[in-house]
């Protein structure tokens, strides 16, 4: 009968760690947008862009997206949602000066904490590379495997539009 009880004692002890565990996590609330709206000057420079590597299968814009200096028409655009298997990633480029100088997460996977978390450390990465790369090729983040790809596709779209 002991045997039986503290068997039960373990598994309920163990039940309580892994809840609390699990909701150890950081909890952060998601952001509307990572990237300051209408302030070109809060962006990094376009100057010594090294070409990019390690680029998905939706470079699409890389032909002109590489011409140097005025090579996108001015104003926002909203590119097409991507699946990020955990949710939808959407983007808007803002062009001024025919560079990319802002690109906004409209959408992006924030239903978990995990994603929440994950997400929280890779899109600003994703908007500082694809406004010093002036394209949607840019490097996927290791552990944001799909929000990269799906940020790479919802961008290409919108640059096409540019």
């Amino acid at each position: 009968m002991k045997k039986y009880i503290i068997g039960i004692m373990l598994l309920g002890v163990l039940v309580v760690y892994s809840l609390g565990i699990r909701h150890q996590q950081p909890k952060i609330t998601p952001p509307t947008s990572l990237a300051a709206n209408n302030t070109p000057s809060s962006t990094t420079s376009s100057s010594g862009t090294p070409p990019p590597t390690n680029s998905s299968s939706t470079g699409a814009t890389s032909s002109t997206s590489q011409n140097s200096g005025g090579s996108y028409k001015d104003g926002s655009y909203t590119g097409s949602v991507g699946d990020a298997y955990y949710g939808n990633v959407q983007v808007r480029a803002t062009i001024s000066g025919g560079k990319i100088t802002d690109v906004t997460f409209l959408q992006y996977p924030n239903t978990h904490s995990t994603s929440v978390y994950i997400n929280q450390q890779a899109m600003p990465y994703l908007q500082q590379e694809a406004i010093k790369a002036q394209s949607a090729n840019v490097n996927i983040i290791s552990g944001a495997t799909y929000t990269s790809q799906a940020f790479i596709q919802s961008l290409s779209s919108a640059l096409s539009q540019a």
